[in-house]
């Protein structure tokens, strides 16, 4: 009894967490898949037609090119919001001065509402006035319709979606990072080894379970994209930004077919989870 008196703050935490856990997360879900089976408008009691909402869902005209630009999203997606957060630890861990002040200014963009970062690239983008037009017309270089043409509106999304989002994991490996033993690097140095051998051989190494884990929470983030697309573009040039979660928007609000856009999500939970256990394997064979 002493025991749960003393932990009763904690005990009183962790039901907060399970609770909003839930309600905001395990219900919807469970509820969402009880929906992918049933056809109703959320007003009348529903009826169970089995696969069918499936089998729409797969037939849909959009849905083999929502897949598509999902896909290249992600990879477009781990060449930026990858490779760039860890280049920048690097750099600011080498860094003797101002490092509190560039975390700072690195991690900004993450404690913006994501709605007015996206917002702020609109105006950045925009064919008239925007910045990035701007900076070309002052190099001389034609004007890009970034989110007007099917070439460049993909691109210009993965931009946004990094800006946003690479504070955390900048910050993420930067702390990796410093619990490298220095020793490690010493050692290296004496062997005559350069920058760029350093981080091959003491630094990825080191900091390779973070890399695997960060390189699934990325996949498993860029595979859901659904505010740039709904913000900037809303699925166009072409359907040429049209996502798989921003499909499941259209079913379920366009087309009012909820337990279609139900079907479409347990398909996405689906890949998702087969991508994890991979991922979750290897990092367990990396450990042994």
């Amino acid at each position: 009894m002493g025991i749960l008196r003393r932990n009763l703050t904690a005990y009183g935490f962790l039901c907060a967490a399970l609770f909003c856990f839930a309600v905001f997360a395990w219900y919807p879900m469970v509820r969402e898949f009880i929906l992918s089976f049933q056809k109703t408008d959320l007003i009348n009691p529903p009826t169970w037609v089995g696969l069918d909402n499936f089998k729409a869902a797969v037939q849909d005209p959009a849905f083999g090119e929502a897949w598509l630009n999902t896909v290249e999203f992600t990879l477009l997606a781990l060449l930026c919001g990858y490779a760039v957060p860890f280049v920048v630890a690097l750099v600011l861990n080498e860094l003797r001065h101002a490092r509190a002040y560039l975390r700072f200014v690195v991690y900004l963009p993450v404690m913006l509402p994501p709605i007015v970062a996206v917002l702020l690239f609109r105006w950045f983008y925009d064919p008239g006035p925007g910045l990035f037009n701007q900076v070309l017309d002052f190099f001389h270089l034609p004007p890009l319709a970034w989110l007007d043409s099917s070439s460049t509106a993909l691109i210009s999304l993965v931009l946004v979606s990094t800006w946003m989002n690479m504070g955390s994991a900048t910050l993420i490996y930067l702390a990796a990072l410093q619990n490298i033993p220095p020793e490690l690097y010493e050692a290296a140095e004496l062997d005559g080894a350069g920058i760029f051998k350093r981080i091959r051989h003491v630094t990825i190494p080191q900091t390779r379970l973070i890399l695997l884990l960060m390189l699934m929470l990325q996949i498993v983030a860029t595979m859901q994209v659904f505010i740039e697309p709904y913000m900037l573009t809303g699925g166009g040039p072409e359907n040429a930004t049209v996502s798989v979660a921003y499909l499941m928007y259209q079913f379920a609000f366009s087309q009012m077919n909820y337990g279609q856009a139900g079907a479409l999500g347990m398909l996405l939970m689906l890949v998702l989870l087969v991508f994890a256990a991979f991922q979750l394997r290897t990092t367990r064979e990396d450990k042994a």
